[in-house]
């Protein structure tokens, strides 16, 4: 029953995202025309066919400024419900993963950790989906060392894959301060493209919803694509000053590939890929 119920939900899902192209192109029609009007042109020769269809239909859509899409569907429960995270790590990991794991547990809140053991991604999604779990983060090492991250959400994804750099825990980080577990404030810095916008939605939307009062922040700062992430706490030390304290862990992390799946979909549609081989690619920054 439960196998048949998500089968359905997908279907309805990839449904309603095929229908996206047909609802965009018939808004900017609407606003071609609705911009025709408003000047008194003649109506777009290519609009002809459907004037009329379309003129009768403005009055009824003056509040929508955009058309809405399946990204939207996709976190439309963020900011009412909480985010509960689940980590894990790649197979058989080393000391060095096992410990920056249980750092990032921390970094999240209302997220667990739980052994990668035998189990196969296929049961980590089931299980996921059984207990409710928004978001998987699953990370992976190379010779002992933390280079890849993947974050998946649920139920229909994206599914967006990250190579890390320079990861510092946080007993390398000089005079740490004292972990802190309230819900952090968040600074997204030179998220400028879509695409940017793209991925800092997949990062916000694991973290709650902080109270006014906390007196803890991580930052995600992205320069030439590569997203610095640090974590503070702060203590104002008068009306003017405030006195940062690093907590860590530390990193910085590179999209690669954004699929419109969860993660035991390895066939899932593509959304963005990072091209290395493409000429110009080094030239282009993508976020």
């Amino acid at each position: 029953m439960q196998i048949r119920r998500q089968t359905r939900l997908r279907r309805e899902y990839l449904y309603k995202k095929s229908l996206e192209a047909k609802e965009r192109q018939t808004f900017e029609n609407k606003q071609k025309l609705k911009q025709a009007l408003k000047e008194g042109r003649p109506v777009p020769t290519e609009l002809n066919a459907e004037a009329e269809l379309l003129r009768a239909e403005l009055p009824y859509d003056e509040a929508q400024t955009e058309v809405t899409s399946y990204v939207d569907d996709e976190y439309a429960r963020a900011g009412i419900f909480d985010p509960k995270v689940m980590i894990t790590t790649s197979r058989d990991p080393s000391s060095r993963l096992q410990q920056f794991a249980k750092e990032v547990r921390l970094v999240f809140p209302n997220s667990q950790r739980v052994n990668r053991g035998n189990y196969v991604i296929k049961d980590i999604v089931e299980a996921c989906r059984a207990n409710n779990v928004t978001d998987l983060i699953i990370i992976h090492e190379t010779r002992g060392e933390p280079d890849g991250m993947i974050i998946s959400h649920f139920p229909h994804g994206p599914t967006v894959s990250f190579t890390l750099y320079n990861v510092v825990l946080r007993h390398d980080i000089e005079d740490q301060g004292n972990m802190s577990e309230a819900y952090p404030h968040l600074i997204f810095d030179n998220f400028t493209s879509k695409l940017g916008n793209r991925v800092k939605n997949v990062l916000k939307y694991l973290f709650p919803v902080p109270k006014e009062d906390s007196k803890r922040v991580m930052t995600f700062a992205n320069q030439n694509d590569f997203i610095s992430f640090r974590h503070h706490v702060f203590v104002k030390t008068s009306h003017k000053e405030v006195q940062l304290a690093e907590v860590g862990p530390r990193f910085e992390m590179k999209p690669y590939e954004i699929r419109l799946g969860t993660a035991d979909m390895p066939d899932a549609d593509v959304e963005w890929v990072l091209r290395h081989y493409q000429r110009t690619s080094r030239k282009r920054d993508q976020l």
